[in-house]
């Protein structure tokens, strides 16, 4: 065993305890692909509650760290035990097709390639042009995965049993929860103007209006072009400051917003 493939495996180790999970095949993911495959090349810059500053060497990167891929526009490769917090309550399984809005260099791409295995498929979207060619060369490995140079806050999609984005959004499009199959599921950062939660919602398969829901943690993204209103904004930077977010168990896709509501969009809320 390598130098770096021990630190691969300490690293996942640790972003698992992080994050509570102690699902294997996650922590295999994290243990075998190579973070700096996917982050340009060095030297880079981290930051995050493990240290922050200049990396010169690739163990560097395994660490909970952001890694910074587009300073000018504050794009990164997010923090590690985040996204693991959020597959692991996705529970991604083998032979799944899964559409990931906001590839970025293509790390949690991979990630998600090893979770589906060579039976399941990821279409990865990403709107920056040379983002998506670096993970694309990148992600070259991987037959069932396609890098689509483009918006996946606009149509169309794939039908999918998980959508997840990794761009703060202030609603659940429509075009992601419509893509969704019975029993799929749509993980996505809801923020406002500073921060929000992390939302994980279960299309039903009864075809019921009200899906199952949860918000996992809070979180701070950069927006997500395309998907965003000022006034949802607003509702949502209210919300998240002045309710408790822990009991939210429902989105809800018609109707009314009840007494009860935690939020309310334009065609949805959360109670």
């Amino acid at each position: 065993m390598t130098d770096l493939t021990q630190t691969r495996a300490a690293y996942a180790a640790r972003i698992m305890a992080r994050a509570g999970s102690d699902d294997p095949a996650l922590l295999r993911a994290f243990a075998t692909v190579p973070r700096e495959a996917y982050c340009g090349p060095g030297p880079w810059t981290v930051f995050g509650e493990d240290g922050s500053g200049p990396v010169t060497e690739p163990a560097g990167l395994y660490r909970d760290v952001l890694v910074s891929l587009r300073p000018e526009s504050g794009l990164n490769n997010g923090e590690p035990s985040l996204h693991a917090l959020g597959l692991a309550a996705a529970r991604v399984r083998p032979g799944e097709r899964v559409v990931q809005v906001g590839a970025g260099g293509g790390y949690y791409t991979a990630i998600l390639a090893e979770l589906v295995g060579p039976a399941g498929r990821v279409d990865a979207f990403e709107i920056e042009p040379d983002l998506a060619a670096t993970a694309r060369a990148a992600l070259s490995a991987y037959p069932g995965v396609t890098v689509h140079g483009r918006s996946g806050a606009e149509g169309p999609l794939p039908r999918a049993d998980l959508v997840t984005v990794a761009a703060g959004a202030t609603a659940p499009l429509p075009l992601w929860l419509d893509a969704l199959r019975p029993g799929g599921r749509l993980l996505v950062p809801l923020t406002g103007r500073r921060g929000g939660g992390m939302l994980l919602a279960t299309r039903p398969r009864d075809g019921a209006a009200a899906w199952p829901a949860r918000v996992l943690a809070p979180v701070s993204f950069v927006p997500c072009a395309g998907a965003r209103r000022p006034d949802e904004a607003a509702r949502l930077t209210e919300a998240f400051r002045d309710r408790d977010w822990h009991g939210v168990s429902r989105l809800h896709r018609d109707g009314r917003p009840g007494a009860g509501a935690f939020v309310a969009g334009e065609g949805w809320w959360l109670a």
